[in-house]
């Protein structure tokens, strides 16, 4: 049996009164709210004393096509300053809005003359994961201007972008990559992230997960991080042997040459299992998870510099979490799945 209310008609009336207010009331507030509200991030911070940093996802989207030939101009100052020009050709140096599409760049400049010091480019690759997609934010390439290394600016280059990623979409864990034969920097995705393997640490241990994940980058995504297709994979280790022939070849480093971490255990790791004179990488994956991220705030933020993070970070959550409520209450207009539309009069 089936029960139907529909009471009298200055209830209706009321009901449909109460309905329209809130209606109203949710478009007001998402129109202000959409009025800071970015589908991608493009968000500037003041890190350092003299210096900004701008945090810009998917550029070969989000960028007309001359701030996009002005963002890419300033990274490869950036690189020019590193290394001979033309030396690198793969990636974001390419121009390609395809390949800029899928990158997430984080570029230091000076606050009073605009000029650029330093720069990482992530990548966001999609690697299958129990047969379902899984987005992997890949660390990326970071250049520092020689004139200005050593003032502290590891913490913005090596965990900031996780940090803003991790709080837009709402303190879930994110998986991360890293390829690199720097023992500073294979030390620090292990110091930062977590579940991180390869790691001298007693606990850390290869899952089915992490093997899934190295597979299916190693099968498609070589070129984010400019590996050509005859370097081998030693599944066991996660070494790729032979990395330097799809493009990267200016970033091959001896052992001597490349920057040492502080703990000597990562170095002792990366002169045992890195064949140098050939070559070699290693490639790790860990996540960004609601540890990691109270690890970096604490060990890797400067003091001065916290406000301004937390506040950013807090916006960047809000949005994530209130939009879907103020837009829910806003029936003038569809939002994707969140709900249906029905429009034409049904």
């Amino acid at each position: 049996m089936a029960f139907f209310w529909s009471g009298n008609s200055a209830t209706r009336h009321g009901l449909r009164q109460v309905r329209s207010a809130a209606g109203r009331l949710g478009s007001y507030a998402a129109f202000w709210l959409r009025a800071f509200h970015q589908p991608a991030i493009d968000l500037t911070l003041r890190t350092h004393s003299g210096l900004t940093t701008r945090i810009v996802e998917s550029p070969g989207l989000a960028l007309s096509q001359s701030q996009l030939d002005e963002l890419v101009s300033q990274l490869r100052t950036v690189a020019g300053k590193t290394l001979p020009a033309g030396d690198l050709t793969y990636g974001i140096f390419s121009g390609e809005r395809e390949r800029l599409s899928r990158a997430i760049v984080t570029l230091i400049s000076e606050e009073a003359t605009g000029r650029p010091i330093a720069f990482n480019a992530l990548s966001v690759m999609s690697v299958e994961l129990d047969g379902e997609p899984q987005q992997v934010t890949h660390l990326g390439l970071v250049m520092v201007d020689p004139d200005v290394q050593g003032q502290g600016l590891s913490w913005v280059l090596y965990g900031l972008t996780t940090l803003v990623l991790f709080a837009r979409d709402g303190l879930r864990p994110k998986w991360i990559s890293n390829v690199t034969q720097v023992p500073a920097v294979f030390g620090m995705v292990c110091d930062t992230f977590s579940d991180v393997f390869p790691s001298p640490d007693a606990g850390a241990r290869r899952s089915f997960a992490h093997l899934q994940l190295a597979r299916g980058i190693m099968r498609e995504h070589r070129a984010v991080f400019g590996v050509g297709g005859e370097a081998g994979f030693d599944e066991a280790r996660f070494v790729i042997t032979d990395a330097y022939t799809g493009g990267s070849d200016a970033l091959k480093k001896s052992f001597d040459a490349a920057p040492k971490h502080r703990d000597e255990q990562y170095n002792a790791w990366c002169a045992r299992e890195l064949d140098y004179a050939r070559g070699d990488d290693v490639l790790q994956l860990g996540r960004i998870d609601l540890a990691g991220a109270r690890r970096y705030v604490q060990r890797d933020v400067p003091a001065g510099s916290l406000p301004a993070l937390l506040a950013a970070s807090a916006v960047l959550a809000l949005q994530r979490l209130i939009l879907p409520v103020v837009y829910w209450f806003d029936d003038t207009r569809p939002f994707g799945s969140l709900r249906p539309w029905r429009g034409n009069g049904r």
